[in-house]
């Protein structure tokens, strides 16, 4: 098992990465094995980074530029394990069959790379709610996903239930704990109802020990990734914390 950072927050907090090798020596200094997703332009790009996270003993799950097939060729070429799904529009108003049909063709090119596809379930996105997420892993059976607890409980879904019922196709897991900022406020409108915060800071009772635990009685041994989208203080601060909490139970 491996832990990282999902570095979305760190950005909004710094503006940027200015310096992925500052980056990775400060995370690996607070205990992190790396980051999620290698950021690349080209090919030579990503060997140049690739070999900064070797020369410093960390590691990435993933990677990501504009071109969909360079991404994915890279990934399996660095021997990962899985790829976001990229399809284009992916908000509340596309159509879930053109979505799943897409996923369905995307997935399946994935894999003769030896790639899995994964859905990132996400607020405001064509999958958030519970029925949304279960909708496409029946209808896209090749598809695994990137379960984000927070985004799930978020949209008032099931996280210990949905672990259960997907454990042998969730391929990473990104945690983070959740504070409800304004309750009146809809999902319509989420970024005002709440914000993704370190673990034990939420306020609505979100069961993320609960679903570490079950993740290891299942076996889980892959990427546990922390991804906290709103800092309101230095981010190693609280992604120590996450991290400390999530090594008490799976390790």
């Amino acid at each position: 098992m491996k832990f990282g950072v999902a570095d979305y927050g760190m950005n909004v907090w710094e503006g940027g990465c200015f310096d992925l090798q500052t980056r990775l020596e400060e995370l690996k200094e607070i205990g992190f094995d790396g980051i999620e997703r290698l950021e690349f332009v080209d090919t030579a790009d990503a060997v140049s980074k690739a070999v900064t996270f070797r020369r410093l003993g960390m590691d990435f799950a993933t990677c990501r530029c504009p071109s969909v097939g360079l991404s994915n060729e890279i990934t399996a070429a660095f021997g990962k394990e899985y790829v976001w799904f990229s399809l284009g529009k992916h908000g509340r108003d596309v159509d879930m069959d053109t979505f799943c049909r897409r996923a369905r063709r995307f997935a399946k090119i994935a894999a003769k790379l030896g790639l899995k596809a994964v859905l990132h379930n996400h607020l405001g996105t064509r999958v958030e709610s519970q029925e949304e997420l279960d909708t496409f892993m029946k209808e896209v059976p090749e598809g695994y996903l990137l379960f984000d607890i927070g985004h799930h409980f978020g949209a008032g879904g099931d996280i210990l239930g949905t672990i259960e019922k997907y454990a042998d196709r969730i391929a990473s897991v990104h945690f983070k704990d959740v504070f409800i900022k304004d309750e009146s406020k809809g999902l319509d409108d989420w970024g005002n109802r709440l914000r993704f915060c370190e673990l034990g800071a939420g306020n609505c009772g979100e069961p993320w020990k609960e679903a570490a635990a079950l993740l290891k009685k299942k076996g889980y041994d892959k990427w546990v990734l922390i991804e906290h989208d709103t800092h309101l203080r230095d981010p190693l601060i609280d992604l120590k914390v996450s991290l400390d909490a999530l090594k008490k139970i799976f390790c």
